[in-house]
């Protein structure tokens, strides 16, 4: 989710790679649950962690939009899911009865970025600390990598450029398609090939997402032909 202020609002001013070291650490929250609460729809998800939601709970985004545990909106012009908040207090629908995170060990990464963020330029990201998010007091340094907790991370962080970039590429187009009918399309067929269509679990996530970044450019540039 794009947001159009200055880093100076929002951040320490500094912007962190992944071996450096960031004021983060809440040391396992001590049962706070503020981040799992009141987060609307901005807890969006990307293919890998549909992916990782997949390994981890045995289903798909289909039974877990049916089981009201994740929903479908619009995001910069392009149809993306997120992890939906339940009741008047909009609590996360995974977090547990004791305020604990049911699925921490295949969180989102938004999830597992925050309070930390991603500044984007000249094709690649930096990462960001936002001052005004976490509630957390005394907080302590910790390597940026570790804080992520996600393996193969320089596959990781070029994955996350390419889907970013590619977002930016769906926007130019649907966003500017006055044809609401091939706007449509162009989302339902990044929301078919990316998410809809569940992964291979015994095979190298990133192969198959390259596989589908192929397969839904080829899409998109008969879609743009048709404009």
């Amino acid at each position: 989710m794009k947001r159009n202020i200055s880093l100076e609002e929002i951040s320490d001013g500094r912007l962190y790679g992944r071996n450096d070291m960031v004021k983060a650490d809440c040391h396992g929250c001590s049962g706070c649950s503020d981040c799992c609460r009141g987060m609307g729809k901005s807890v969006i998800l990307d293919p890998y962690d549909v992916y990782r939601l997949e390994s981890g709970l045995g289903k798909g985004l289909a039974v877990l939009m049916e089981e009201g545990k994740a929903e479908l909106n619009v995001v910069d012009g392009c149809i993306l899911p997120n992890l939906a908040m339940a009741g008047q207090e909009e609590i996360c629908a995974f977090l547990d009865g004791r305020g604990r995170c049911s699925i921490h060990e295949f969180r989102p990464g938004v999830c597992r970025l925050f309070p930390l963020g991603r500044y984007y330029e000249n094709n690649d990201f930096k990462y960001i600390l936002q001052i005004h998010e976490c509630s957390g007091k005394n907080r302590s340094k910790v390597k940026v990598s570790k804080w992520i907790d996600t393996p193969f991370q320089e596959k990781y962080h070029k994955f996350i450029c390419r889907w970013h970039y590619l977002l930016n590429d769906v926007e130019a187009v649907a966003g500017n398609c006055e044809n609401e009918m091939l706007a449509k399309e162009i989302n339902m067929a990044l929301l078919k090939i990316f998410f809809f269509m569940e992964y291979e679990q015994d095979c190298d996530f990133y192969e198959q997402f390259e596989a589908r970044c192929r397969e839904f450019t080829n899409q998109l540039q008969k879609i743009k032909n048709r404009v």
